[in-house]
């Protein structure tokens, strides 16, 4: 595989969050459980397991809606709620009972953030190392610091979200917060990400060293030159012990 370094190794690493080292789609779906009402009480497991994947997956792209300015956090959540409800219930899904369900998914959510297993240990490598790392999010910086923090992961300190340089993934601008924070120079900064295009791509394109972290081993033609399937595989990119 192609480090991307040509004979030296990265000095710094920057990840994104949600489903990287936080996971999100899990807490989703466990969120989703817990709040669930009447009107999906008849939902076999199959229709369970759709039903959460049309939520976290978010095929008619409401969340892009937020990043674009279009739609308030809340009103995508909302709209995907609605959209991944439709096809399993008749039960009215209106302003007031919106509200409700928000009040309640919000309230327990972050009760469910977990950090994946493969995360601490690599960021007690990097420690041992003395090697900057930091995390780049789509996501506004004040929400994404509390999850960190109740996944586990307050040792994280540097974190850039959207509303740092009003600019989100895949633009460089982003990116470019993320080494100035981390201190080290693009070409020599590992950001490694969930999705192929916002953040493999996204970072190649903005000078980074992009990885993609493809956990569920999808099959893709054309994806990134670098992918690895655990966070333990970046290891591999950093220089070896002597």
């Amino acid at each position: 595989m192609d480090n991307g370094f040509g004979a030296g190794y990265p000095l710094g690493v920057l990840f994104d969050i949600d489903d990287t080292l936080v996971d999100l789609e899990g807490a989703m779906g466990a969120t989703l459980h817990e709040i669930a009402d009447e009107g999906l009480s008849h939902l076999s497991d199959d229709d369970w397991i759709e039903y959460k994947r049309l939520y976290a997956r978010d095929p008619e792209r409401h969340y892009d809606s937020f990043l674009q300015g279009r739609a308030t956090f809340t009103e995508q959540r909302i709209k995907r709620a609605a959209h991944a409800r439709a096809g399993f219930t008749s039960v009215p899904f209106d302003a007031e009972a919106a509200a409700g369900w928000n009040r309640a998914y919000e309230s327990t959510l972050p009760h469910h953030f977990r950090a994946y297993d493969d995360v601490v240990p690599l960021l007690d490598v990097l420690d041992e190392r003395n090697i900057p790392y930091g995390v780049i999010s789509n996501n506004v910086h004040d929400y994404q610091r509390a999850k960190l923090d109740r996944a586990g992961l307050s040792r994280i300190r540097i974190l850039v979200g959207i509303d740092a340089v009003e600019a989100a993934k895949p633009d460089p601008a982003i990116f470019a917060e993320g080494v100035r924070l981390l201190g080290t120079p693009a070409a020599r900064t590992l950001y490694v990400g969930d999705n192929p295009v916002l953040d493999a791509r996204g970072a190649d394109d903005a000078g980074l060293v992009g990885v993609w972290l493809d956990r569920a081993g999808v099959e893709t033609a054309g994806g990134p030159q670098r992918r690895i399937s655990t966070l333990s595989s970046v290891l591999q990119f950093l220089p070896p012990v002597r």
